[in-house]
């Protein structure tokens, strides 16, 4: 019972800031996803509903690299990861942090997007 609210509001969460937050082509969504193991971060247009640029921690392009989900991990992928959008034309996000608190690992993978020239 306890697991099961946990999950419910996480999810509340989670759509509170989704409320917020919507991306289109000129300035997507920025969806940053943690698990145990792994950092998933995507670039969204919420109006075409597309994915524009995707890149995670088991990815090929990452295959000889070790990111964990911590703060280091999660500023290597921020950097590549900014660097994808700006290969890719995109120089304007919106950022969801889905129900995770701004800071730490959240805060870290910003900071390193942002160091790029990424604008939020």
């Amino acid at each position: 019972m306890k697991f099961l609210k946990k999950k419910i509001l996480e999810q509340k969460r989670r759509w509170r800031v989704r409320n917020k937050v919507s991306g289109t082509e000129a300035r997507p969504r920025l969806s940053l996803c943690l698990s145990n193991k792994h950092i998933y971060a995507q670039a969204i247009d919420d109006h075409a509903g597309k994915t524009l640029v995707a890149l995670c921690s088991t990815s090929k392009e990452l295959a000889g690299e070790k990111l964990l989900p911590n703060v280091e991990g999660a500023k290597a992928l921020g950097e590549k990861f900014g660097a994808k959008l700006k290969a890719a034309g995109i120089d304007a996000v919106v950022f969801d942090r889905g129900p995770r608190r701004y800071h730490g690992v959240v805060k870290s993978f910003a900071d390193a997007v942002r160091s790029t020239g990424i604008n939020f």
